[in-house]
């Protein structure tokens, strides 16, 4: 690391960049893990010799396991230290990964394998606004935290692309060992470079104290944008989830198969690496928060209708493009605007009770699974979540700008 100036109260490090991209190699390990049975689901269910249900749970475990362990996590990040708190998650989601690959077609030990990785996604998950605030001076956090959406944009359209295309000549137990020592791999290089702050910190506050986390809870309920973000959170990341963990399902009444369904979920994603690397550069620049995240929600409405109504492949691409684009990139911003408004609370705190309202959406991605119709169908679902969304879109208008 470079040293500091005699004197200097802030400087701004170039070992950030290192710190960040260790960090995103982990989160982008962890969404490749999540999303790697959702393009194969007919198959992986025919493998296990169980329902399509069944092969959903895998991704829905990750949502579940968030809900009770979010808040702990949070406190081990703002109070241990956010290095090790993710250096353990990522360990552990390393080793579970390995024994999923190596548990071949028994469900029961693949079921344990993932209930252990899903485990391990907080104490991921949950840094994400952390690691900006120490490392990186305000007017870049919010273009970090969209670097680590990246990432995790990125593991999921790699897990939409490459599943699909490795099943063709590759057992799915095999495909599931190369993705567990990639990410053990990823976990090694994380553990070994990041560093929990530098010598000097990049900004005056950088430096300040934070709200201890109890404190920081009542503080943070007592705002009501972040209690209305909350409620955003929580439909925006139950559509994201939706739509990723049922992928496979919803274009399979209208005859694309695995392939087609990774595909689609890759340019969805794409754009979305795009929406989030863009968007919040901007917010950064401008200064502002609230016209974004009001912007993207509105804007991913026509793509979420045209997912459940485009007749055909290219028009579904485009729908997905779209939605992938614009609600993508409400996370990074939002996230970040979230952790501005309830200060003093713990950036790992705020980072933690958004994340955990947004993985508590579980419930709607059953539900979405519930409202199938008799064929098959999504359509009922994707209006619904059309119609969640236009709500959200109009709760943001309430929103107060972030200082």
């Amino acid at each position: 690391m470079e040293g500091t100036m005699e004197g200097s109260k802030t400087r701004i490090y170039a070992y950030r960049w290192v710190v960040l991209g260790a960090f995103m190699m982990v989160n982008l390990a962890v969404q490749l893990l999540w999303i790697s049975y959702a393009p194969v689901t007919g198959p992986a269910a025919a493998l296990y010799g169980v329902s399509d249900l069944r092969i959903g749970v895998f991704s829905m475990l990750f949502m579940i396991a968030f809900i009770p362990l979010s808040i702990p996590v949070s406190w081990a990040i703002d109070t241990l230290g956010w290095r090790r708190t993710v250096g353990f998650g990522s360990a552990m989601m390393g080793a579970f990964a390995v024994l999923r690959g190596l548990a071949g077609a028994n469900y029961g030990l693949a079921f344990v394998a993932t209930l252990g990785i899903a485990a391990a996604q907080p104490f991921l998950l949950n840094a994400w606004t952390k690691v900006p605030a120490l490392w990186f001076p305000p007017k870049e956090r919010a273009t970090a935290v969209g670097l680590v959406t990246l990432a995790n944009l990125v593991g999921t359209a790699a897990g939409m692309v490459l599943t699909p295309a490795l099943a063709e000549s590759v057992p799915i137990p095999t495909i599931q060992l190369y993705y567990g020592v990639f990410s053990a791999a990823c976990a090694a290089v994380f553990i070994l470079v990041s560093r929990e702050k530098p010598a000097t910190p990049p900004s005056d506050d950088a430096g300040q104290a934070r709200s201890l986390m109890l404190d920081g809870l009542r503080h943070a309920f007592t705002v009501p944008s972040f209690r209305r973000y909350l409620v955003m959170s929580f439909i925006g990341l139950g559509i994201f989830n939706g739509v990723t963990t049922w992928i496979e399902a919803i274009v399979r009444p209208r005859g694309f198969g695995p392939q087609e369904a990774g595909n689609l979920g890759a340019v969805m994603l794409v754009a979305g690496v795009v929406g989030a690397v863009l968007l919040p550069a901007m917010s950064d620049k401008s200064g502002k928060r609230k016209p974004f995240i009001g912007l993207g929600l509105a804007m991913a409405i026509p793509g979420l209708a045209g997912l459940a109504f485009a007749p055909t492949y290219p028009l579904l691409c485009l729908s997905a493009a779209v939605l992938g684009f614009f609600l993508t990139s409400v996370m990074p911003i939002g996230m970040q605007y979230a952790s501005e408004v309830a200060r003093p609370t713990p950036e790992g705190t705020s980072n933690g009770l958004i994340q955990l309202f947004g993985q508590a959406s579980v419930v709607f991605v059953y539900l979405m699974a519930a409202l199938r119709g008799a064929d098959g169908s999504f359509t009922v679902a994707l209006i619904v979540a059309s119609v969640l969304l236009l709500a959200s879109a109009a709760i943001s208008l309430s929103l107060k700008e972030s200082t």
